[in-house]
């Protein structure tokens, strides 16, 4: 047991690594669309479901109302989303891109092939590694 305590033998610590890596490698090839990660991430969201509400959007990205709110008013100053308050709860928030939120979309369209060449992966890859990401996402929110 006593050689799982060492630093190469810990899968946090290769997850950590292999985080910063990506980050790393996502830095520059968003830094040419004008993007972080956490703002690229939201607009792939509204991407797929424009329209969603604050809560919606967290849900699926994982984020709290605290970290969200933030990053969404830094989108809505670059011109890429709005926020509105529903007229029949203004408890709820709902976020719409913009012309250029949606334009967008196309200048991030290389983002993923960049990514992969960037890792040396293939698509095969990608979705082995993904999968086995999800397993462990999912088997960890059981616990």
């Amino acid at each position: 047991m006593e050689d799982y305590l060492k630093l190469d033998k810990q899968l946090c610590f290769s997850l950590y690594v292999l985080h910063r890596e990506i980050m790393q490698q996502y830095r520059p090839i968003l830094d040419d669309i004008g993007l972080t990660y956490p703002q690229y991430i939201t607009l792939m969201a509204l991407w797929e479901n424009d329209g969603l509400t604050v809560n919606q959007l967290g849900d699926q990205l994982k984020l709290d109302n605290g970290t969200l709110t933030p990053l969404l008013k830094r989108l809505e100053a670059k011109n890429l989303l709005t926020r509105t308050r529903r007229k029949t709860d203004e408890r709820v928030v709902e976020i719409s891109l913009t012309q250029e939120g949606q334009k967008l979309k196309e200048k991030a369209a290389c983002v993923p092939g960049q990514i992969l060449t960037a890792l040396n992966l293939n698509l095969e890859d990608m979705h082995a590694l993904k999968t086995l990401s999800d397993k462990v996402f999912d088997g960890a929110q059981k616990i």
